[in-house]
């Protein structure tokens, strides 16, 4: 489990998830503040640190089996001047910002050709190594190639409609009040049924095909 091709892996997507958790936790709390939430700002929260949003066990998570989280941005959603429809905002905003930067930075990868640096690249491109290349910009391209993957895995999985994900938040914010203050109790819980499904790989299921049709989509796109 903890050979070689672990630590080649660790090395390159690392980096790619800080930055990308950080894009989606900023750009939660800043459209929170945008629509009259000022929670996030106050506890320091609105910041591209990656320190400021790192959760210990989504930290450890992330470093041994490739799969992690941040320590969600505190948000009241009561401060919104339109509850249901900046639920939606704040809740969208992550996701979308990751599902850009992966889209941007894809754009570029391809077009400007550095993805042939790639050597361990797990996006669905046919690449042929420079191994002429200095292995700095081996890495750096091996970095650019998991940040662009994560933050598609970001945008899709958060969409998935379980709490805590933003997925539920934006189903709650069109059902009636009652039911979004009951989601709201017992979000808790959400979290545990979150664990089995991955546990048990359902998300998965849910996950890569997905995963899948956005990257043949994307790379058709850039191939034009």
């Amino acid at each position: 489990m903890f050979g070689r091709m672990f630590f080649i892996q660790a090395l390159g997507a690392t980096p790619g998830v800080l930055i990308a958790i950080t894009i989606h936790e900023f750009f939660h709390g800043l459209s929170a503040y945008w629509c009259g939430d000022d929670t996030a700002k106050k506890a320091g929260r609105l910041s591209l640190n990656p320190i400021k949003h790192l959760d210990p066990i989504g930290t450890l998570t992330l470093i041994f089996f490739h799969f992690g989280w941040a320590r969600p941005v505190p948000v009241n959603f009561w401060k919104f001047k339109h509850l249901k429809r900046d639920t939606v905002l704040v809740s969208i905003a992550g996701p979308l910002s990751n599902l850009v930067a992966g889209f941007v930075t894809e754009a570029i990868f391809i077009k400007t050709g550095f993805y042939q640096y790639a050597r361990y690249s797990p996006l669905l491109f046919n690449i042929f190594p420079n191994m002429s290349a200095s292995p700095y910009i081996s890495y750096l391209a091996d970095v650019t190639a998991w940040f662009i993957l994560i933050n598609y895995v970001l945008f899709i999985f958060n969409l998935i409609p379980v709490p805590p994900l933003d997925g539920a938040k934006v189903l709650m914010a069109f059902l009636p009040s009652k039911y979004m203050n009951w989601m709201l109790k017992y979000e808790m819980y959400g979290t545990i049924i979150l664990l089995v499904l991955i546990f048990f790989g359902i998300v998965n299921v849910i996950l890569n095909p997905a995963l899948v049709w956005v990257l043949n989509v994307t790379a058709r796109l850039f191939a034009m």
